[in-house]
């Protein structure tokens, strides 16, 4: 009967909706609460919003090395049907999980090390002058977050790879359920009597939540792991560290880093013009990340993790099939169909979802939430400006994160192409031409929305010629229909 249960739970982690089910729960748990933390904070002191933004935009250099290596696990780690594995291709499969943990981790301690005699010029230059001597000591308590960061990354993308979601979720859970209880204790309206809560102390619970949920994670996949290869010999062969593993990782890896440096550098470029707006308007700008990053993203990035995954299985599939096939070099309209699969069914279902929650938030929901989030009239004010303005364009950037699959997931060189022509041709030109204009507080927002708005319907447009342009050329440059094709099988 148990090994019943477990054969059930493991073909529904291996399905698309299965998967999916996991991943939005893992990606909601923590958006939820970290909104409902932001709005503590604001309770402390509504001009410390800033602070925790610019923690996130110091996080933009750590997403440089998330986005690198672990991203490369879809084509790599996940690549083909993982529940078919033998035990050799589960070995090889786990060697690669196993060191891209390794390097992320070492990355991560070293950038964190870092960060810690770093934080004074970091936020000269991204938090308004009140609040800055506050905020050098917020980033220097959570500069060892990087690590925490890099490990549950590794973890997460590595294991649902390996179509066990269950692992990102387990990590959120126990993270998320620590912090509710330690901010209730410490931070909330209701805390402890006698005890006065500052920022600082908001800094310390997450850095004690997030390094909790990076271990329970990392332990947890070790025990599924150790379960998994039980009964094979091999197992003692199989290190923390392989360079054979690292260089399969890394001719992928490097194309997703070098897009994610050059992505973020402009985007802090951008940003730390917008802080140089004042208090009211760079609060505004957090409220308005945490609106979108915090609820409306969720289900994109569940999708995206999701597709990521099936994409990934599907192109490891047409590569087998096709290196047993030597006569066929090129794929069908067929194959192509059978790989894009997820990610087109992605598409619909974000459309179905952020079509109406947009509407929503635009209509009633922006205002009240932006108040509820800062605890400030003006700064909602701002913020339901700034939303109505562009909330038609994370439409576009729904449907393009589930298109951008496509290529991440299989060839990521054309996720970097295509990537390279929205950043250079679009983002950089506005942020050498904004400091030229001479904006104000009141004229920034009209210069603004075209830069980050702008830049995801224009996103979306490049990702679907790219998209094509990758399909064309898997077919080898021919446009008329395949007799036969080589992917006959089908996975959920």
């Amino acid at each position: 009967m148990m090994q019943c249960l477990v054969s059930v739970s493991e073909s529904i982690r291996a399905c698309y909706h299965g998967a999916l089910i996991f991943n939005l729960s893992a990606f909601l748990i923590p958006a939820v609460y970290a909104t409902l933390s932001k709005m503590w904070i604001a309770n402390i002191d509504a001009s410390l919003v800033s602070t925790t933004d610019a923690f996130t935009y110091f996080s933009c250099i750590v997403e440089v090395l998330n986005e690198g290596l672990p991203r490369a696990a879809w084509s790599t780690i996940g690549s083909g049907d993982t529940t078919k594995d033998t035990a050799e291709e589960l070995i090889h499969r786990l060697s690669l999980t196993y060191t891209l943990i390794s390097i992320q981790s070492a990355l991560g301690f070293l950038l964190s090390v870092i960060f810690l005699f770093a934080a004074p010029g970091f936020v000269g230059a991204f938090v308004p002058g009140q609040v800055r001597a506050t905020s050098v000591k917020y980033i220097r308590i959570l500069a060892f977050d990087s690590l925490a960061s890099t490990v549950n990354t590794a973890v997460s993308l590595g294991t649902r790879a390996l179509d066990k979601p269950d692992v990102p979720l387990l990590m959120s859970s126990v993270q998320t359920v620590i912090q509710i209880f330690l901010e209730l204790a410490l931070v909330s309206t209701v805390h402890v009597p006698g005890f006065t809560p500052t920022i600082h102390t908001a800094a310390t619970i997450k850095l004690v939540c997030d390094l909790t949920g990076a271990a329970v994670g990392l332990l947890y996949f070790l025990y599924l792991s150790r379960k998994a290869t039980a009964h094979i010999t091999m197992t003692k062969r199989l290190p923390w560290f392989s360079r054979a593993s690292l260089k399969v990782l890394f001719l992928p890896g490097r194309w997703t880093f070098t897009e994610s440096a050059i992505r973020n550098a402009i985007y802090l470029w951008q940003v730390h013009g917008v802080v140089s707006m004042g208090q009211a308007y760079a609060t505004a700008w957090g409220v308005f990340n945490t609106i979108r990053w915090g609820l409306i993203m969720v289900p994109v990035n569940a999708l995206e993790a999701t597709s990521n995954t099936f994409v990934g299985h599907r192109w490891g599939i047409f590569q087998r099939a096709k290196s047993m096939n030597p006569l066929s070099t090129h794929a069908s309209w067929s194959d192509i169909r059978f790989i894009t699969a997820p990610a087109l069914r992605s598409v619909v279902i974000v459309l179905l979802i952020e079509i109406p929650m947009c509407v929503a938030l635009s209509i009633r929901g922006a205002g009240p939430f932006a108040k509820y989030l800062s605890n400030s009239d003006e700064v909602a004010e701002i913020t339901a400006m700034m939303w109505r303005s562009i909330d038609w364009c994370y439409i576009s950037y729904g449907v393009s994160t589930q298109l951008a699959t496509i290529l991440l997931a299989t060839q990521t060189q054309w996720y970097l192409y295509q990537s390279l022509v929205s950043n250079i041709f679009y983002a950089l030109p506005w942020a050498i031409a904004l400091p030229r204009i001479g904006i104000t507080p009141d004229t920034a927002w009209t210069y603004h929305k075209w830069v980050f708005g702008g830049s995801l319907v224009v996103s979306l447009g490049i990702i679907i010629v790219v998209d094509a342009i990758w399909a064309v050329r898997l077919r080898g440059w021919r446009f008329l229909k395949a007799s036969t094709g080589l992917t006959a099988r089908r996975i959920s």
